[in-house]
């Protein structure tokens, strides 16, 4: 029997662990922290939204523990801001099946009990670049799925994957309880976001918690040094919680008093910090010699602004298991990491970083076509306008984002995507978006509400 060494607890190491043991090879997960340290005394460490294609995954491994539980996210609303408190316009799309953001919390502590029960092994230990030397020597092959850690150090930034070298976004989370579970006027429980421009976006995400169950996680990504950028100061849960109140009151009115009750859900329940996008290379050397191989977010980091984290990390954890089933008893050599991970830069990878970096760049010319031609989408399950058609295709990318993020780089093809989707040409779409477009801004400069769609 093979044996396989992966460090770290988190979602994609637990998922390629769980599905190793399940195809018969010896497995030892190392963590740095016990089940119950990660579920009382752990940060989450991100939202962990996972749409259809990766909640499979975790389906077919027998994990999807919350599932009826967890409130069902359904689709996505969107307002886009010319600037603070001009509702330009909104997107309400639906998604093809539901999506679902469990506490990473709960989810470890849960997994590593079931790794262990059905046979896997865990060493609870910190793991230094010593340690994983000695690891990798005990193993056919080491993972590492460590986050974005000092291990990540032992990974090459790879320069042709790269676009960004700095962190692009300011980025402030927290879990709170309070709001209603919906929002007046919109018929499904969406991922609500608020886009302005050139400033940042505002993101609540319908969660469930590991201790108030269904609830909210709210995120702020803040471009550096703009009106959003409130937060880097803050050294508490509560402090985070009471500078968004203020922010939004000021700047995302129409979501205030849905707020304003808001409370941190559980002291440790937030984050403050940045991420720097990173690409990086799948093979990593040791003093020794020997080689290891990243996952996750060690492999890829990606910026939360489009979802993608946990996504990713479940795509690439069942990429790298079907490789290792597919190489039999031959060495995992370099090549072969290098051969796994192309195969799943190619159909998972290259798609989400380049639609991440989409919306990371702001509404761009193609975006500005497809934003404006679905312009009267309401979100609702019986609308079968071509408005609607264009909204429920944005909003499903996040699913599989190699369906819509050709379309989304590239005027031409956004617009036959437009004329492919509505029936009609895409002058005529556009223009009809812009002329309720139109009325929503005089409405607003004579101070009456915008009257947008959901």
């Amino acid at each position: 029997m093979r044996k396989i060494a992966i460090v770290g607890s988190g979602q994609a190491g637990l998922l390629a662990a769980h599905a190793l043991v399940k195809a018969g090879y010896e497995v030892t997960l190392y963590s740095d922290r016990t089940p119950e340290q990660w579920l009382n005394e752990s940060k989450p460490t991100g939202i962990a939204a996972r749409f259809d294609v990766a909640l499979a995954f975790e389906r077919e491994l027998g994990l999807a523990f919350w599932e009826d539980a967890a409130p069902k996210g359904q689709g996505a609303q969107v307002t886009a801001c010319a600037a603070p408190g001009n509702r330009l316009l909104t997107l309400a799309g639906r998604l093809e099946r539901p999506f679902f953001a469990i506490d990473l919390r709960l989810q470890s502590h849960r997994w590593m009990l079931e790794l262990e029960r059905r046979g896997g092994k865990i060493a609870i230990e910190p793991v230094t670049i010593a340690r994983l030397d000695a690891i990798a020597a005990e193993n056919d092959l080491t993972v590492v799925a460590a986050g974005r850690g000092d291990l990540c150090n032992l990974f090459e930034r790879d320069a042709a994957r790269n676009v960004h070298s700095e962190a692009q976004r300011n980025v402030v989370m927290m879990c709170v309880t309070g709001p209603k579970l919906g929002f007046d006027g919109i018929p499904m429980l969406p991922v609500k976001f608020n886009l302005f421009a050139g400033i940042g976006e505002a993101f609540w995400v319908p969660y469930h918690h590991k201790d108030v169950g269904p609830s909210w996680n709210c995120l702020f990504e803040a471009v550096p040094g703009g009106p959003l950028d409130r937060f880097q100061g803050a050294r508490s849960g509560e402090e985070i919680v009471a500078i968004a109140k203020g922010l939004m009151k000021e700047l995302i009115p129409w979501d205030y008093e849905w707020f304003k009750g808001a409370e941190l859900s559980d002291q440790h329940g937030w984050q403050n910090g940045r991420v720097v996008p990173a690409v990086r290379k799948p093979v990593g050397r040791l003093p020794s010699g020997r080689i290891v191989t990243p996952l996750g977010d060690t492999a890829m980091s990606i910026d939360p602004i489009g979802g993608q984290g946990a996504n990713n990390g479940n795509k690439m954890a069942r990429n790298l298991v079907e490789c290792i089933v597919q190489h039999g008893e031959r060495p995992f050599d370099a090549d072969w990491m290098t051969r796994t991970f192309d195969r799943f830069y190619a159909r998972h990878g290259g798609p989400t970083d380049r639609f991440n970096n989409i919306l990371l760049a702001g509404v761009s010319p193609p975006m500005a076509h497809l934003l404006m031609a679905q312009y009267g989408s309401d979100g609702r399950a019986d609308n079968t306008s071509g408005q609607q058609a264009l909204a429920n295709a944005f909003v499903n990318n996040f699913n599989d984002p190699a369906r819509l993020t050709a379309v989304l780089e590239d005027v031409g093809r956004v617009r036959a995507f437009i004329r492919q989707t509505t029936g009609r040409p895409w002058p005529l779409a556009l223009a009809a978006g812009g002329v309720g477009v139109g009325i929503a801004q005089v409405r607003q400069r004579i101070g009456l509400l915008p009257g947008h769609p959901a």
